[in-house]
């Protein structure tokens, strides 16, 4: 890179479209970096700063210079951030700063634009570590004198600066909040005759709201932030206007105590006439302000509601119930500003207002109701399709806030004339009314009368299903919905659903068997199949039955389509489809139980042949693992004769850890194998519990798998027996240094839901294990282990942190001790207090499941029988 002349050219072929030039380029100015890192920099920052330079060249100086500093790897931005403070020399730094703060002046846009980049980056590195501690003042000086150029590239910058992720410059800017505050507010006035000064300073202004909470304690800095602000939203630019409802949003998220006087005077007419604007950027602004308002009501609600005493309480407002009348008819009328030729992903105004609307149904309920149902009154027969479909759009928003025995008569009375636009002329409306019916079997299924509603809704979500796959993921859940609403108790010989079993299943294998049908309405009318197969009742088994062999036929048919596979997106469509199928043949052998039995060798045969034959990094493997999974727990002992032909498959997956959660779900298989076959499974343990030990040392593999592979251990011994005494000692050894794993007071939430998580783990596999010892007369080989069970027993009684699950195991454990060693060797351990205290506090805890508290009461008589023999001493629970 010598010369002007080479500089210029690679900068140029830096920002080629031609892939060749551009490839290139980088690699001469990586060469060039690596070569003479200081002489990089000065070059860099010489041509940025060069006014006789091109706009586009000093641009891509600009972004070279900031790609030598910064990076979106973490691992990458540590090792620039390296080079910059320890290879860089003092002279160099000092020039490039110099340079860049000069540069910030330039009249030409992309230079400045550039050069605020670069200054960003510089302070990511230097801020944290206080070694540029006039860069704010000479910012805020910029903008206070300097010419328009020079305040619109400072406050760019420093817009930069306080948009940065980065924690620990975060964490340092809030000790230059002042001087932050100063530039921006000043850039943002009225008064500023630049309105690309002003823009910069309003986006700058809302990237550093976070860090300027001391400011907005005093309510005179508030006050004139806040003028500043909403003089923006009346600013002749919509770009300002934008800037300063994104400001409000930001304000109020952050904010919400300090609000009350503004929202009065100032804000509720603001966002409403925001809310109208011309320019829909605005608009979707205003809106999101009073989405905003409600997400923070809806979570000062809930967080009020679990204090302890009303000095906890946050302050609460009631900023959208009092504006309800005002805000929702806006809203409403948003609602008719759909665009017909929108992405289905699109966010225009009526999304925003669509989103709004049902956030505003979750702040205030029922008081939602009565401006809703005027609108869906007045427009659910407007000639016009945007009020209609705007009428059942807003019926379906409210379903999720106001209560359900409230919205129930509304439903039951609006279900009728909402199931006929189904069969409305208008795509739009027929899509829109899929969705809210969605929305009511979700949220409202009690108000759907299965004698009056369901048949009619039935057929009209299927005829929407199969008319148009622009409504199929609306149809397909609302479909759902009702399966689950109406599946009735288990066992029973009918359910609702029942008269409309056979045609579902028959429409659903319709649409899934139309092989050129959308890939994304075959995967979600698959999804429909597998929740009305799980909701079936004992009458429709039959038909379950006939549609197993269907489902396996099609498996085996998608074996050779492997074969033809070219392109990638085949490839993702045709795995999709065997998922889906791996999901729909579990629900039917879970549902089918052992009746399944015959299918078992054509079912593991097909998935057997998938394992085989499918890619790596597939999520195949997984749904046949699945529905493998099934099957063993459905056949039992049975399944053995599948284990010689499965069981390199499972291992290999145990041993892949570059695929976590395909080695997660071969752990819970496992599990699973062993409970089904139990002492049928011994031959395969040497092997699982190698591949287990093995994946608990492992670096590769999360903490969050050690619970299970330790539950995992619990299963082995439980099906095992006494076999399990092989395993033992080394068992043990991981279960106690698994026990001494603890969270500080200080430690993250995380941390202390794997430690509750872990000691889960421990419980479950020592309540295996001691089964199978006592159960085959080998209690004397665990008794070297007692002390550390007990020891882990009593840091669980001590720590408050700790979940149902865990006492309920604690109470199995505490039970099979009592009950393995009838002869009072444990006496002493059962007799201490906290035992007692324990089992007392696990049997009385009102909010825990029957079964918990039975655990505590069987523990409660097994420890009595243990140490009321000796000395007649009762146990005082």
């Amino acid at each position: 890179m010598e010369g002007a002349t080479d500089i210029n050219t690679v900068l140029t072929n830096s920002l080629s479209a031609d892939a060749t030039l551009r490839n290139a380029a980088e690699q001469q100015l990586t060469q060039a970096a690596e070569t003479n890192f200081s002489q990089y920099l000065l070059t860099l920052v010489q041509e940025l700063a060069n006014e006789n330079a091109q706009g586009h060249i000093r641009a891509a100086a600009g972004i070279a210079l900031k790609n030598a500093f910064s990076a979106r790897e973490f691992a990458r931005q540590a090792e620039l951030q390296a080079k910059w403070l320890q290879q860089t020399d003092q002279d160099t730094k000092t020039r490039v700063k110099q340079l860049a703060l000069e540069t910030l002046a330039s009249s030409n846009a992309q230079a400045g634009q550039a050069t605020a980049q670069v200054i960003a980056s510089i302070a990511g590195i230097e801020l944290p570590r206080n070694q540029w501690p006039d860069l704010m003042h000479v910012l805020v000086r910029n903008v206070s004198e300097g010419n328009p150029h020079q305040k619109q590239a400072s406050l760019t910058a420093i817009g930069f600066i306080c948009e940065s992720p980065d924690q620990e410059l975060r964490a340092s800017l809030v000790s230059h909040s002042n001087a932050i505050l100063t530039a921006v507010v000043q850039g943002a006035r009225k008064e500023e005759t630049s309105n690309e000064v002003r823009l910069a300073a309003i986006t700058a202004l809302g990237d550093s709201l976070e860090f300027v909470g001391n400011n907005f304690k005093h309510e005179g800095e508030r006050n004139y932030i806040m003028q500043v602000i909403c003089e923006a939203t009346q600013a002749d630019d919509s770009h300002i206007q934008q800037g300063a409802f994104g400001c409000l949003n930001r304000i109020m998220a952050l904010y919400y105590e300090n609000m009350r006087f503004y929202m009065e005077k100032a804000l509720f007419g603001l966002t409403i006439l925001g809310m109208k604007s011309a320019d829909e950027d605005v608009a979707k602004l205003a809106v999101e302000f009073w989405s905003t308002v409600c997400e923070e009501e809806i979570g000062i609600e809930d967080d009020n509601a679990q204090v302890e005493s009303s000095e906890q309480m946050r302050p609460f407002y009631n900023f959208s119930r009092v504006a309800t009348n005002e805000v929702v008819p806006v809203l409403l009328n948003l609602l008719t500003k759909q665009d017909e030729d929108a992405a289905d992903d699109e966010y225009n105004i009526s999304r925003a207002a669509y989103q709004c609307l049902q956030l505003y149904a979750q702040a205030v309920g029922a008081a939602i109701i009565p401006p809703v149902i005027q609108f869906v009154e007045a427009n659910l027969r407007n000639e016009d399709w945007h009020a209609r479909d705007a009428a059942v759009s807003a019926f379906g928003a409210i379903m999720d806030g106001p209560d359900e025995k409230v919205l129930e008569p509304i439903v039951k009375s609006g279900m009728q004339p909402l199931i006929s636009m189904m069969e409305d002329p208008s795509l739009h409306v027929r899509d829109s009314t899929a969705y809210a019916l969605g929305r009511i079997t979700e949220a409202c299924s009690e108000a759907i009368d299965p004698a009056q509603h369901l048949d009619p809704l039935i057929r009209s979500l299927f005829a929407g299903l199969m008319s148009n796959p622009k409504m199929a993921a609306s149809c397909c859940w609302a479909l759902m919905n009702l399966a689950e609403r109406f599946a009735g108790d288990v066992g029973a010989s009918q359910n609702p659903l029942t008269p409309h079993f056979n045609q579902s299943v028959a429409n659903l294998l319709q649409v899934t068997g139309a092989l050129d049908g959308e890939a994304v309405v075959r995967t979600a009318a698959y999804e429909v199949l597998n929740v009305f197969v799980q909701s079936s009742a004992t009458e429709s088994l039959s038909a379950v039955a006939d549609l197993s062999g269907v489902i396996i036929q099609r498996l085996e048919e998608t074996l050779p389509m492997q074969a033809q596979v070219v392109s990638v997106e085949d490839r993702i469509t045709l795995e999709d489809m065997q998922t889906s199928l791996c999901t729909v043949l579990q629900a039917i052998i879970q549902r089918l139980d052992k009746e399944i039995a015959p299918q078992g060798d054509r079912i593991m045969q097909v998935l057997l042949q998938l394992l085989s034959t499918v890619g790596a990094k597939s999520s195949v493997p997984e749904g046949a693992f699945a529905t493998i999974s099934a099957l063993a727990n459905a056949m039992e002992d049975d399944f053995v004769k599948y284990m010689e032909a499965f069981a390199p498959f499972l291992y290999n997956a145990l041993g892949n850890q570059e695929e976590p959660s395909l080695c997660s779900m071969a752990i819970g298989l496992v599990s699973d194998i062993t409970r089904s076959m139990g002492e049928r499974s011994q031959p395969f343990c040497d092997n699982f519990m190698n591949y287990l030990l093995n994946n608990l040392r492992s670096t590769t593999l999360a903490n969050q798998f050690k619970p299970a592979i330790l539950q995992c251990f619990g299963d082995i011994a439980g099906a095992i027996g006494g076999h399990f005494e092989t395993y033992l000692s080394v068992v043990a050894q991981v279960l106690q240094q698994a026990a001494t794993v603890t969270a500080s007071a200080e430690g993250s939430y995380e941390l202390f839901d794997y430690v509750i998580s872990l000691r889960e783990g421990i419980m479950d596999a020592w309540g295996g294990i001691i089964g199978a010892m006592k159960n085959s007369g080998k209690t004397q080989a665990l008794q070297p282990f007692v002390p550390s069970i007990f020891q882990l027993l009593n840091t669980i009684a001590t720590d408050a942190n700790r979940s149902e699950a865990l006492m309920r195991a604690s109470m199995g454990v505490i039970g099979d001790l009592a009950d393995a060693y009838p002869g009072g060797e444990l006496v002493d351990a059962f007799r201490q207090d906290w035992v007692t205290a324990l089992i007392k506090e696990t049997r009385s805890n009102r909010e825990f499941q029957a079964r918990t508290v039975e655990t505590a009461r069987w523990a409660r008589e097994q420890v009595k029988r243990q140490i009321g023999g000796s000395q007649n001493v009762m146990l005082q629970t």
